[in-house]
């Protein structure tokens, strides 16, 4: 009998993990991969292009609506990312995106109109969605929901490295206090704010490497395929 695809959700705060993990699991699983964290970045993006604040929301919604966000592939099959025709991929991963991105994202009606998509999307079948509310909001029937966390230093370790072989300048004690700020920011905003689903796994990655995380997860993934 065919398994039908499932939904698996995975949250976390910033440098939990959740991409590089919830990539893998899809491409294992032959399931789509959403990267919600990248779609906030890009509607951040729009925002700081055209000099808009958290008080311009119905400008930053025209904005979004004349330049959707979307995703591609490359030649060696990487995720690209467009807000309307530009290839923002690299764009979205600088630190003045990074450190504006929490006020972007904590406004409801930007969350609405990303949720809405990412619901959409998600309708089309197995599918592997990360970010810090899709447990909770964006796929709350989600069969397989897991929380990443790890230590501050830890995950401004790994952001510092991965800054590094992208060639942006950082420092690493200032990434742990913008680490740690998002994680407030994120788990006090009034709209979504980060938390695990009560029906989620928790899962602590410090120390742990890639590969286990996502043998922890497959593991969880196919008990819930065993019992269909």
């Amino acid at each position: 009998m065919t398994k039908q695809p499932i939904q698996i959700a995975i949250d976390g705060p910033a440098s939990s993990g959740k991409s590089t993990v919830a990539k893998l699991i899809a491409q294992k699983l032959g399931y789509t991969y959403l990267d919600t964290g990248a779609m906030y970045r890009a509607v951040t993006y729009l925002a700081l292009s055209n000099q808009l604040t958290a008080e311009n929301v119905s400008e930053l919604l025209e904005q979004l609506k004349t330049y959707s966000v979307s995703f591609g592939r490359d030649e060696k099959s990487n995720q690209l990312v467009y807000v309307g025709d530009v290839d923002v991929t690299h764009a979205i991963r600088e630190n003045d995106v990074t450190n504006n991105v929490s006020w972007v994202a904590a406004i409801p009606e930007v969350r609405e109109a990303l949720v809405a998509l990412q619901q959409d999307i998600a309708q089309e079948g197995g599918i592997v969605m990360d970010g810090r509310d899709i447990g909770t909001v964006v796929l709350p029937e989600a069969a397989v929901k897991i929380f990443l966390v790890a230590s501050v230093e830890e995950r401004a370790l790994r952001r510092f490295k991965e800054n590094q072989e992208k060639g942006i300048p950082t420092e690493l004690e200032q990434l742990k206090e913008e680490i740690a700020q998002r994680d407030y920011k994120d788990s006090h905003r009034k709209t979504s704010p980060l938390k695990p689903a009560a029906d989620a796994v928790s899962f602590d990655t410090t120390g742990v490497s890639i590969e286990g995380v996502v043998d922890f997860i497959m593991d969880k993934v196919q008990k819930v395929l065993d019992k269909q």
